[in-house]
């Protein structure tokens, strides 16, 4: 994979359109508030497209099923998106994905993968990531009600982004779950395994937190807040544990 940066929107759209010139689809990351198609608006600066093409209005984006899959969005805004500043964000970030004509060990790209995972889960730079981001949320889940002004609003919305689009709940756990499985097929390690089936468990139980937020802010009641900071707590402990038992692959 190869990346590229650049504060100047100009130098970042001749990257991409000389890619996409060359017949090279892009990677991009951005934020979506700026996308066309996204009718939710909500700043979220690491969301990833990918786009295949251009004309002199829109670019023409592949997206997450759920934001319709093959979308545009006109290139003024598209630009605004990939330049947002904020939480997140980055100097209108592109890459792509190049082919390599020698053979790749699946068996070393496995074991380099998990075990710098864990590395980087178990170091967090700041307490707001990984298993301390977990125990700190355990912590002031309980003060959102005083937070907000609009309780049914903001928390129905956190849950909904915790579990479908991804930012930290139960979706990118079913993905790494699913990843293990298939990991340990190719390279069978009882450390692959045991981590496995500890994010079987990891996986429902963050469905269960997005489910109790949902249920705070449907129901505007404290409760359920309370009931999801006891398993964040009981998350936090078990995946250290997951962590530091696929760093030992």
């Amino acid at each position: 994979m190869k990346t590229n940066e650049t504060s100047s929107t100009k130098k970042a759209w001749i990257e991409v359109k000389n890619k996409i010139d060359s017949g090279i689809p892009v990677g991009l990351k951005l934020d979506c508030y700026h996308l066309d198609y996204f009718t939710s608006k909500i700043h979220f600066a690491a969301h990833y497209v990918a786009m295949y093409g251009y004309d002199d209005d829109f670019a023409y984006l592949i997206d997450t099923h759920q934001q319709g899959g093959k979308v545009k969005t006109r290139l003024k805004n598209l630009e605004l998106a990939r330049n947002e500043k904020g939480p997140m964000s980055s100097k209108n970030l592109s890459y792509i994905i190049t082919n390599r004509n020698e053979a790749v060990s699946l068996k070393d790209v496995i074991i380099t993968a998990i075990k710098n995972n864990a590395e980087d889960y178990l170091n967090p730079p700041i307490k707001n990531i990984g298993y301390k981001g977990i125990e700190k949320t355990s912590k002031v889940i309980s003060k959102w009600f005083e937070r907000s002004r609009d309780i049914k609003k903001d928390l129905t919305l956190v849950a909904l982004l915790m579990e479908k689009a991804g930012t930290g709940g139960a979706l990118f756990r079913n993905l790494y779950r699913d990843f293990l499985k298939e990991s340990s097929e190719i390279y069978p390690n009882e450390h692959i395994e045991n981590g496995y089936k500890k994010f079987c468990d990891i996986a429902l139980k963050w469905s269960e937190v997005s489910s109790l937020i949902n249920e705070a802010g449907e129901t505007v009641n404290k409760k359920y807040l309370l009931k999801a900071s006891d398993i964040l707590k009981e998350l936090s402990v078990t995946e250290k544990e997951a962590m530091l038992e696929l760093k030992e692959i």
